[in-house]
């Protein structure tokens, strides 16, 4: 158990940069078949998910990652109804997305059961959708379940994932991306968590190579800050149709609440840094 007093640390491998967070205590630990799970209270950032020794999520921040991985994709769609979450185990984005009266079900696939158990306990805020009657979990794999599903049958697919690592590696891969444009059909909006624009420039544009070779019309990477991820800044990028548009008027006139996730942010997250841009005009 970590006492009173103890930092947690995690390092960005080939950054030279770490990020701490001081702890009260730790709250659970558990090995499932897929990956190491820690849950911490700390001092500043409420509670602490830990996997294989990289932050998930802590409870002051989650809002702003979970917004903008739901809202940005159902308001760039012109009316969805058939949401498919991949991964998104602590069902953060999945309570986003049930937000949206206009959807009608919501499967959520995650390989780890545990993650979900845990989080039910240690971050119920996030799990109170869970018993709504559009939502659906499966404890099952994303790759897995995306080769087996009827083509066109869904509209928007959120593909709320870890690092590129261990078990989702093959989520980062044009197979895949092909897969899950078969799956979504012409109209369909795809959005993936892209890591942080400035450490992993190279998964951005391998990521926008691979969804245009796997037969998306258009992509857009959108940026946020994200206070407890490498760098302090994040990224989800869309392919669909024609991304660089969203529903506007509708974003600006939801009737539910956000905390970070509105119209005017969502224009200003599409707009790309020079060093971006030039980085994917050259891929």
């Amino acid at each position: 158990m970590a006492l009173e007093g103890d930092w947690f640390t995690e390092v960005a491998p080939g950054a030279e940069m770490a990020l701490g967070l001081k702890l009260r205590k730790k709250l659970a630990e558990e090995r499932s078949p897929y990956q190491h799970i820690e849950i911490y209270d700390t001092e500043s950032f409420g509670r602490l998910m830990v996997i294989d020794g990289c932050v998930m999520l802590t409870s002051r921040d989650n809002f702003i990652y979970h917004e903008m991985m739901a809202h940005a994709a159902l308001f760039t769609h012109a009316n969805p109804r058939r949401v498919v979450i991949i991964g998104g185990g602590d069902c953060g984005t999945l309570k986003e997305v049930l937000k949206h009266p206009g959807v009608e079900h919501v499967l959520q696939v995650d390989i780890d059961e545990a993650v979900t158990r845990l989080s039910e306990k240690y971050f119920p805020e996030l799990c109170e959708s869970n018993s709504d009657p559009r939502a659906e979990l499966s404890f099952a794999d994303g790759v897995k379940w995306i080769e087996a599903a009827d083509a066109g049958s869904v509209d928007v697919l959120i593909v709320d994932s870890t690092d590129p690592v261990g078990p989702a590696e093959g989520l980062f891969a044009e197979p895949f991306y092909r897969a899950c444009r078969r799956v979504l059909g012409e109209r369909g909006i795809f959005v993936q968590q892209s890591e942080s624009p400035l450490l992993h420039t190279d998964i951005l544009t391998k990521m926008h190579a691979d969804l245009s070779a796997a037969g998306f019309a258009t992509t857009a990477t959108l940026s946020f800050p994200q206070p407890t991820y490498p760098s302090g800044w994040w990224s989800a990028t869309l392919a669909g149709p024609n991304v660089g548009e969203f529903r506007q008027t509708a974003a600006t006139a939801k009737r539910f609440p956000t905390r970070y996730y509105t119209a005017a942010v969502h224009q200003a997250a599409l707009a790309r840094p020079a060093f971006l841009e030039d980085a994917l005009s050259e891929s």
